[in-house]
């Protein structure tokens, strides 16, 4: 079951304990040594289904000089677990600079599957748009924020974002400055753990939400911010409106507007935000 010289990326639990794979649990028993981003939390979950395996701390404050150290335990035939606090390693955790480290070496890397925050969040929201830009953590400051915030405005697809509780009125208050106050935010805090919480509303009434009560601040959070408006600038045909819709009846989308496209010969970029429109059903008729 397991390979000598081998990175395993292992998904762990983002708050029940339960939400472990079969197979995660496996590797993590099975592993030489487990590289864990904080050695006392993952104690904790390795002590809770009873097993015990040798740890060393890899954390974003020494990663590039343990990724050297997991690199000679690789070459000596040694097997590595990698884990974070909560969820996925190097998706808004330390682990990328590792398993860069690692393929560059030459040694297989294989991912173990589990929990991941974002896709928790938008699993439940009820967004029916079909893309969404994962961003993770804004900047910590301000000046900054505000700054990445102006760069993402023009995305037509839903924000995804990670915040710590200390920051999340500061956060949420730049988003409303930036991205207006009538897009959509879902707030979703304390992902599957005893007071989870999903809260929609638009962005100028999230601060409000947020002051009511103490309790709303608490916990980690997911916001997912809806996308910025598509504006179809050019009158697309009523014959290509007609033909779109009916290919999308009965096709999946891209190949809808590309029939479409090839039909009409409109602008499939054009068409492309029609469909969309219609599949969210916000289309009026352009």
């Amino acid at each position: 079951m397991i390979s000598p010289s081998t990175l395993y990326v292992v998904a762990t639990p983002i708050g029940n304990l339960r939400d472990i794979s079969l197979r995660a649990l496996d590797i993590l028993a099975a592993v030489d040594v487990i590289a864990a981003e904080d050695t006392r939390t993952t104690a904790h979950l390795l002590a809770h289904y009873s097993i015990s395996r040798k740890m060393m701390a890899l954390h974003q404050h020494n990663e590039r000089v343990m990724a050297k150290k997991v690199a000679n335990l690789l070459a000596q035939g040694k097997s590595i677990a990698l884990v974070t606090d909560a969820g996925t390693p190097g998706i808004s955790d330390p682990g990328s600079v590792l398993v860069s480290l690692v393929r560059d070496q030459g040694y297989k890397v294989t991912p173990i599957p589990g929990a991941n925050a974002a896709i928790c969040a938008l699993s439940a929201s009820g967004i029916t748009l079909p893309h969404f830009l994962f961003y993770g953590f804004l900047p910590v400051n301000s000046g900054p924020r505000r700054r990445e915030l102006e760069m993402l405005k023009p995305q037509p697809h839903t924000l995804v974002f990670y915040e710590a509780p200390h920051r999340i009125i500061d956060c949420v208050a730049d988003l409303v400055q930036v991205l207006g106050m009538h897009r959509r935010l879902t707030i979703a805090r304390e992902l599957t753990k005893v007071f989870e919480t999903f809260h929609s509303c638009v962005l100028h009434d999230a601060p409000a939400w947020l002051q009511a009560d103490a309790n709303h601040q608490k916990g980690e959070f997911v916001l997912l911010v809806s996308g910025a408006e598509v504006q179809i600038e050019e009158k697309v045909s009523d014959q290509a409106q007609h033909a779109l819709a009916l290919l999308l009846k009965n096709l999946p989308l891209k190949q809808a507007v590309k029939l479409a496209a090839e039909i009409t010969g409109e602008s499939k970029n054009l068409l492309y935000a029609l469909a969309l429109a219609i599949k969210d059903g916000t289309n009026s008729g352009a």
